[in-house]
């Protein structure tokens, strides 16, 4: 296993481990920073949008282009894009809105637990909400190890992303299932699994994608990963960073990530 690989993997597992982030947080403090959380939700998902539409969809291009010629290879990009999207698409229809992980909670939800103890319904709902944001972080976990296997800063800014949108995440997990049993260890632990899909989403590229990973594939699935953060920012981090917003706060956090992300890529390249 070279050193590429096991740092993307790092970066992957890095990105997941933020759900039990968020998941201390409901246990530790007393308020949810709404500023701070819609503001970095918006910073995330400039810093997803600017990087697929202006570095991972132009590198995916540029792989087609030389494969397939200017005409496919164009076609191909556009339909690979679309196709991530479809795939994303495809994963958040079969979850049940009653059990929707973007269903944002706040810390405060957590204070007075002892109202609804022992309530099944609550309990299962928790657990379904932890099934979902896993369903949601594998494929997460595929782009985020490509991308930096391909490019260890651009994997870099990515797992960050991811991780920031996976903390408010942790806290949907916790505070059902700490509701329904008062067991904090429980809570935690759901919420740790449920992001530990990343690693496993990078363990599955490795196994079965890299083998063939060729320069066709590889445009295909950049494609594709771009489709796929393209959707995860306007579906999830932009109506969250809203849901929390004060004094436009999310969309100057979208400008600053797309002015991090534009600096960096200058810097590095």
């Amino acid at each position: 296993m070279t050193q590429e690989v096991i740092v993307a993997f790092l970066f992957t597992l890095f990105a997941g481990l933020a759900t039990g982030i968020g998941s201390l947080l409901a246990f530790f403090t007393k308020t949810t920073n709404t500023k701070f959380l819609s503001y970095a939700l918006g910073f995330s998902a400039g810093v997803m949008i600017y990087v697929s539409m202006i570095d991972i969809f132009v590198k995916a291009q540029d792989a087609l282009i030389t494969e397939l010629g200017d005409g496919y290879g164009n076609w191909a990009t556009v339909g690979s894009f679309f196709v991530g999207i479809l795939f994303i698409l495809f994963i958040d229809r079969f979850i049940p809105k009653s059990t929707n992980p973007h269903e944002l909670k706040k810390v405060e939800d957590m204070k007075h637990p002892q109202a609804v103890i022992n309530d099944p319904d609550l309990l299962k709902m928790g657990i379904f909400t932890a099934l979902a944001i896993a369903i949601h972080n594998f494929p997460e976990g595929i782009a985020t190890f490509i991308s930096a296997l391909q490019d260890p800063a651009l994997g870099l800014a990515i797992a960050i992303a991811i991780a920031i949108h996976n903390v408010p995440e942790g806290i949907a997990v916790s505070v059902p299932i700490y509701y329904a049993t008062n067991n904090k260890r429980k809570a935690f632990r759901l919420s740790f699994l449920s992001g530990l899909a990343e690693p496993i989403g990078a363990i599955v590229a490795f196994l079965i994608l890299m083998p063939f990973l060729t320069d066709l594939m590889f445009g295909i699935i950049f494609a594709m990963v771009a489709g796929i953060m393209v959707f995860i920012s306007l579906d999830e981090l932009l109506p969250a960073a809203k849901k929390y917003d004060e004094a436009h706060l999310s969309i100057y956090g979208v400008i600053s990530g797309m002015a991090v992300m534009a600096l960096s890529l200058l810097l590095l390249n």
